[in-house]
């Protein structure tokens, strides 16, 4: 190889970034080939690089729920359709079923469903009387395990009330978050802060299963599409009418915004009273729990976050 050549090939293998695995020794190729390697090296440290920064677009920091198991991804030579599948297209050709990557939104629009959730919302007549049967006779053993007589004047109706009024505080596991969005996403090329605040929300604790009641408070920055406004406070109930702690009630109406519609970045703050520290344990009455999930933007910019956190009352400093 002449010395002009040599040199040329040198200087493109100087001018490549090194990997951490090289050695000086390979930096100076001895052959024609040697220019030719640092350029399929390079793509494939591009294309490295590329998949770390989209894998790192999105933070997970939620436990996967107890999943119905007909809402497992089908396994791969499986060719048997799941029972909570689409049927297949007719003609020979099977229906796709795309699934959301995280365990927020599942492929029909269930959120986070747990192994009772398909079963409440899929019975039929007979089956909501029998399941509505069962919560009586476990509120009337209640009611007997307290110290109380189920068949006194007041307590009479007790029963039948209290199991209609527990399936209407969890309604939340009958909805489909699909249903309550109901298609109102709009194109309107809007790019700045979107904030709904003091949402009421009231949920029941998953632990005493007694209520937290508080505020709270919604926004986002769009990309390029925006919510009807009324869907943030539907979104916060529907989840919101589950049993909750509500560090997570914050992250799941969070991420389900951020999946359905893909914004720049959406931020919720949560501010509450637990009756499980006002009327036992602790008693204080006075004490609130605030808690927040920032994703995209609010995330990585302190002043994005800080003018949300000041304009819902949050930032006092």
């Amino acid at each position: 190889m002449a010395e002009s050549d040599r040199n040329e090939a040198r200087d493109v293998v100087m001018a490549l970034p090194v990997n951490g695995t090289a050695t000086t020794g390979q930096k100076h190729g001895h052959d024609e080939d040697a220019a030719a390697k640092p350029s399929t090296s390079t793509n494939k440290r591009r294309k490295s690089r590329g998949a770390t920064r989209r894998s790192a677009k999105r933070r997970h920091s939620m436990s996967k729920a107890a999943r119905d198991p007909r809402d497992e991804p089908e396994s791969s030579g499986s060719k048997a359709a799941s029972p909570g599948a689409p049927e297949p297209a007719k003609g020979g050709e099977s229906a796709v079923v795309t699934r959301s990557p995280s365990p927020f939104i599942d492929f029909d629009g269930l959120s986070r469903p747990s192994t009772g959730t398909r079963a409440r919302l899929e019975e039929n007549d007979e089956e909501r009387a029998v399941r509505l049967e069962k919560m009586r006779g476990a509120v009337r053993t209640i009611l007997e395990c307290v110290g109380e007589d189920p068949d006194r004047a007041g307590l009479l109706g007790t029963p039948d009330r209290y199991a209609k009024a527990l399936l209407d505080f969890t309604q939340g596991y009958q909805q489909n978050v699909r249903n309550v969005v109901n298609e109102a996403i709009f194109h309107e090329g809007h790019n700045e802060m979107v904030i709904v605040k003091d949402i009421e929300v009231f949920s029941l604790c998953e632990h005493h299963m007694v209520p937290f009641t508080g505020k709270m408070h919604i926004g986002y920055i769009p990309f390029h599409s925006v919510i009807g406004i009324s869907k943030l406070p539907r979104i916060a109930e529907m989840f919101s009418r589950r049993l909750q702690i509500q560090e997570r009630l914050t992250k799941d109406v969070a991420n389900a915004i951020m999946e359905i519609l893909q914004p720049q970045g959406v931020a919720v703050v949560m501010e509450s009273s637990h009756l499980c520290m006002v009327m036992r344990g602790v008693q204080k009455t006075s004490a609130t729990t605030i808690t927040s999930c920032v994703l995209g933007c609010f995330e990585r910019k302190e002043k994005t976050r800080n003018e949300f956190l000041s304009l819902v009352g949050v930032n006092r400093h």
